[in-house]
């Protein structure tokens, strides 16, 4: 049960291109988001869609199939585990970020 402590599976379609940075270590990372969409009827019978944007950074291999595989609006799932991290603005504000670091992704569709 430890490997479910902390696992997230999406199922969504990129929102842009990942943004690809190499660092200074050599390790490559690969930023991007995904959209889940959620669709319900009201009790009026309205359909109604609910889409929600996720946060998404993968590392070394996981991020070079990103950089070579992914594009806007392709249809991806991946799995991976929920990371909260702060950061200071440049006024000095302490921000918040939730993210998913990816483990694996897979391709979906066309």
């Amino acid at each position: 049960m430890n490997s479910l402590r902390n696992k997230v599976q999406l199922i969504g379609n990129l929102g842009q291109d990942p943004e690809i940075l190499n660092l200074e270590s050599g390790k490559t990372l690969a930023k991007f988001s995904i959209a889940t969409n959620e669709s319900y009827k009201t009790s009026s019978g309205e359909k109604i869609t609910d889409t929600q944007w996720h946060n998404i950074v993968a590392w070394g291999q996981t991020a070079k199939l990103a950089e070579t595989y992914l594009t806007k609006g392709k249809e991806v799932a991946i799995e991976g585990k929920l990371v909260t991290r702060s950061f200071e603005t440049k006024d000095g504000e302490k921000r918040y970020v939730t993210e998913v670091v990816c483990h694996q992704v897979l391709m979906l569709g066309k």
